[in-house]
């Protein structure tokens, strides 16, 4: 499994053009409402859900076929998407590169007209034009063959091990907030629906981890002191509860005792600081609804999280932005009608950053990214 290296886009919604755009460790993009940050971050989600086999059911929940090509059909004709993976360790040999095509049909469905492979400079070819994705069909056949060190494996390997997660909907109705089979806990889903199982989970298996996500949350919220887990039966079905120990009291705490802050930095915490984290980490807005203090924490866990693997947020808070290198910043902004993405460097900002934070920078539109109108 991989990190991105390097993503290209042509023609998918705002982002007209954007060619072997380098992407490091932590990748923090910012920009005004409407730059076409949620653009970008959406394309992972979509390519996760093309390695499930989900691409159709994607593009139907995402405004269908006509929604996707950027100034309509007439405009762009074709969409193009294309990854460079960095090699698993340095003994490989090489990237590898997925790169795939999207077409609307007249009968309004979008199709994968061309998905290809490479690792060694001869591109080749899935198969013809089809509805979903054959990364997983790749996977399998490479696997079958013994071919486990081939691109097509490779490439779904890292694909599929890809994470976005959006704890928005903290309400008190939400997944994250009720209770789930106690078995879903291999990994933690990207709306937080399975926290209580896969926190058991962890507390059983590693108990190091546990204890380290317990405390960055004690850090927040000082009165919490423990999980308690309940395991519910529910029929034939085990369920676990997210209850909770407040200090200094026995009463047992519910999940609708958490504030809607509360409940979504524990799942931010358990997101960075799990013991087998995904290939790439996409969060949009981890900021939302924290406090000041929670947002100093949460960028502490992000930058170590980003030591272990690759980490992409989107973020539109001066605060956060404090506390990351100017390097670290990716500034989404419109041009000409069309989003750019251009990544900050240290060299062309070393005066400013002597009287100036970098959240400064954004907020005094030093770093040109706030709203330009047209």
């Amino acid at each position: 499994m991989g990190s991105i290296k390097r993503i290209s886009i042509n023609g998918y919604k705002s982002i007209r053009e954007l060619k072997d755009f380098e992407l490091n460790d932590l990748n923090v993009i910012v920009g005004a409402n409407g730059a076409g940050k949620s653009n970008f971050i959406q394309i992972f989600k979509m390519v996760l859900a093309m390695s499930q086999g989900a691409f159709q059911e994607f593009i139907l929940k995402n405004g269908g076929a006509d929604a996707f090509p950027f100034d309509g059909l007439k405009e762009t004709p074709e969409i193009k998407i294309g990854f460079e993976f960095s090699p698993d360790s340095p003994d490989s040999l090489g990237s590898s590169f997925y790169r795939f095509s999207m077409t609307s049909t007249a009968s309004e469905n979008m199709l994968l007209s061309e998905e290809c492979k490479d690792k060694d400079g001869n591109w080749k070819s899935y198969g013809s034009t089809s509805l979903e994705s054959r990364l997983s069909e790749q996977k399998n056949a490479c696997a079958r063959d013994g071919k486990r060190n081939e691109a097509g494996y490779f490439v779904y390997d890292s694909i599929s091990q890809w994470m976005v997660y959006h704890f928005h909907d903290t309400s008190s109705s939400a997944p994250m907030r009720r209770t789930e089979i106690i078995e879903d806990n291999k990994k933690l889903r990207g709306d937080g629906s399975n926290i209580a199982p896969f926190l058991l989970h962890l507390r059983e298996n590693d108990l190091q981890y546990y204890k380290k996500i317990r405390n960055a949350i004690r850090l927040i919220i000082p009165f919490f002191d423990d999980f308690s887990l309940d395991i519910i039966k529910q029929g034939e079905a085990e369920k676990v509860k997210l209850t909770w120990k407040q200090k200094r009291t026995d009463y047992p705490m519910q999940p609708y005792h958490f504030s809607d802050g509360s409940i979504r930095f524990i799942c931010l915490a358990t997101a960075l600081m799990q013991p087998n984290p995904p290939t790439t980490i996409v969060i949009d807005e981890p900021e939302l609804g924290l406090h000041p203090e929670a947002i100093h924490v949460l960028a502490e866990l992000i930058t170590l999280a980003a030591k272990q693997t690759q980490v992409i947020i989107a973020t539109q808070s001066p605060l956060l932005l404090d506390n990351f290198a100017i390097d670290d910043i990716i500034v989404a902004k419109r041009k000409d009608g069309a989003t750019i993405f251009e990544r900050l460097k240290e060299e062309d900002y070393n005066v400013w950053l002597e009287d100036y934070s970098v959240g400064k920078l954004w907020t005094h539109d030093i770093i040109h990214g706030g709203t330009i109108y047209e």
